[in-house]
């Protein structure tokens, strides 16, 4: 039965706090829920009789038959689909040697849900296992940052960690995006390395610019063309990303 307390407690998670405090996230959506829901712990699933007829044997600690009316109470959307999943935070750590032969991303106070989500999917685009953020970044587990991942949260690890640290702590080439770095497309670059993406307005921190090993730059086109002052940050990631890949062919 979904009692009102099962509502408020679902609602409560589009709360930082109350996420922190239950350790306990929102994902809705069949799609998203369809993706995610093998790789996360699940705490409770909200669904109606149809979609649960649809995926028999699913495990979760406590499963609630809902009618479309029903879930419309506690969903978090404003067009609600036919399922709910809470899921439980999952404690990722840092294995830095298995860092050494692979791509990784570092955001650094990046603060739009939207971007964080986006960037996540870009990441599990191109194959990018592992995302660090700085303590001051947007929390992913914000609802509309798991809407945004459309799924890729379930493939993607996400730590929030002092990146000043990991930057000092790992043996492996950190790239920064600068106005006045180096031509990414003459740059040589590896297939290994920690890409680091800035706050939407300040950029990469100061106090993180001297852990930068190569400064890069996204020309525009043509160079020398009045032209908008910067990209947005997520747009850039994939900018980035997908000329470290090509260079891997």
């Amino acid at each position: 039965m979904l009692s009102k307390n099962k509502i408020k407690f679902v609602h409560s998670l589009e709360q930082k706090k109350a996420r922190r405090e239950t350790a306990c996230f929102v994902a809705e959506g069949n799609k998203l829920v369809n993706d995610t829901i093998r790789s996360f712990d699940c705490r409770l699933l909200v669904a109606t009789a149809s979609w649960l007829e649809e995926h028999p044997g699913l495990r979760a600690e406590e499963i609630i038959e809902v009618s479309s009316e029903e879930i419309k109470k506690v969903s978090l959307q404003k067009t609600p689909q036919d399922v709910i999943a809470v899921y439980r935070i999952p404690d990722y750590s840092i294995n830095f040697e298995s860092l050494d032969g692979c791509l990784s991303i570092a955001l650094d106070t990046v603060q739009d849900p939207g971007n964080m989500g986006t960037i996540i999917r870009l990441a599990d685009w191109y194959g990018i296992e592992n995302i660090f953020c700085s303590l001051g970044c947007a929390d992913i587990y914000n609802p509309k940052t798991v809407q945004a991942t459309m799924g890729a949260l379930a493939r993607v690890k996400v730590c929030y960690v002092d990146l000043r640290d990991l930057f000092e702590t790992v043996k492996i080439p950190v790239y920064g995006t600068f106005l006045n770095g180096e031509d990414i497309y003459k740059s040589e670059l590896t297939s290994h390395g920690i890409i680091v993406m800035g706050n939407e307005g300040k950029g990469i921190s100061e106090n993180l610019e001297r852990c930068i090993s190569k400064r890069l730059f996204i020309p525009n086109y043509p160079q020398g063309r009045e032209t908008t002052e910067s990209l947005n940050v997520a747009i850039a990631t994939a900018i980035v990303c997908a000329e470290f890949r090509r260079r891997m062919r």
